[in-house]
């Protein structure tokens, strides 16, 4: 294939029509202030159509919110049971726990391997059973085995995190503005007194007046934390320094303690804040921006799918998501280099001038 001229690629990005038997091309930003001033009307109506377009979408995505919430109370009973199997509230009877895995059987141990288990059994038997209860640290698994959270979590968090029974979504109630609510419920603790530490997520379905064309459904826009009572000595979102100051005049030195922020998942339900009038800087964007991805994806992922992601089939099912996306824009960019380079073939290129080598 040969190489595209340098014409051809700028024709790509352009759009050619015919007014008064003309024919013009024109780059694509340009074309409506080219226009006869008659179409250029119309374009200008088709527009304001389009206007109105976007704001019956944000009225549609209300409703899909409602519906959200409506739904959520129906998934809420059976997230109460997961919540009653993982902290042993309930024991789940024999038919609650009758699951067909095709991989178990064919995973079936052979006859050596079943004699052997059949021994350490019966010497088990002899010593005193284990009985865990419930499914211990089922959520700081989920924590540990999600990239995503895992790089918030620190080695201090994770004794508090055993700590956490459940998380729940809480959607805002009817003519309340658009929001969500992420819960975190403890057990009694000796870190904190709080029994739910949750987190708003506020969120808007409307089109920007300034760019309306730019709405693509709801977003999240600001979002808000709780104040957490650590117990005296527990709170892991600070630390103490210890720095040595000298007296100018007397030249004697003192130790004086500081404490300075602490890298933590609890810093989580203290988010920054900006006010509403200021635009925020780059770094406070992009810490919203990765704040608003999280709570998206507790809400979406995290809580619907927990077992999924104890178990680690949701963390395979997103692997193999993401390398087939990965494998696509493999094969697009070498579909482009194709392109580019044409049927070039090393061997059969001929040997250039001196002169040209340089160029």
């Amino acid at each position: 294939m040969a190489c595209r001229s340098q014409e051809d690629r700028w024709t790509d990005r352009t759009a050619s029509t015919t007014w008064r038997g003309v024919c013009m091309i024109m780059p694509l930003p340009l074309f409506p202030s080219l226009l006869p001033k008659a179409v250029k009307r119309r374009v200008y109506a088709l527009k304001k159509l389009q206007v109105q377009c976007a704001n019956i979408e944000a009225k549609f995505y209300e409703e899909v919110h409602e519906l959200e919430r409506k739904y959520a109370g129906l998934y809420q009973p059976l997230f109460d049971k997961r919540r009653d199997v993982v902290t042993a509230t309930v024991e789940p009877t024999d038919e609650d726990c009758e699951w067909h895995n095709d991989r178990e059987e064919e995973e079936e141990l052979a006859e050596e391997l079943k004699k052997k288990a059949a021994v350490e059994e019966k010497e088990e038997d002899a010593a005193p059973e284990e009985d865990p209860k419930g499914i211990p640290e089922f959520w700081l698994t989920i924590f540990k085995s999600v990239d995503m959270l895992s790089d918030m979590l620190q080695e201090h968090d994770e004794p508090i995190l055993k700590h956490l029974q459940d998380i729940q979504v809480k959607f805002s109630e009817p003519g309340e503005p658009m929001s969500f609510t992420l819960e975190f419920h403890f057990e009694p603790n000796g870190f904190f007194n709080n029994a739910v530490l949750s987190k708003v997520y506020k969120m808007k379905s409307e089109p920007d007046d300034d760019d309306p064309f730019s709405f693509e459904g709801p977003e999240i826009f600001a979002c808000e934390g709780c104040q957490i009572d650590w117990h005296k000595g527990k709170d892991v979102t600070v630390k103490t320094i210890k720095k040595k100051q000298k007296h100018k005049g007397r030249g004697t030195v003192r130790t004086v303690s500081k404490q300075v922020p602490n890298d933590s998942f609890f810093n989580f339900f203290n988010p920054i804040k900006v006010s509403p009038d200021e635009e925020p800087d780059e770094d406070a964007e992009f810490t919203l921006a990765t704040d608003f991805e999280i709570g998206h994806f507790f809400r979406e992922r995290i809580v619907p799918r927990a077992v999924l992601y104890f178990t680690g089939e949701a963390l395979e099912d997103d692997e193999s998501f993401e390398e087939e996306e990965l494998e696509e824009g493999i094969e697009e960019e070498q579909d482009g280099d194709d392109d580019d380079e044409g049927d070039f073939d090393p061997k059969k290129e001929e040997p250039q001038p001196a002169e040209c080598k340089q160029q």
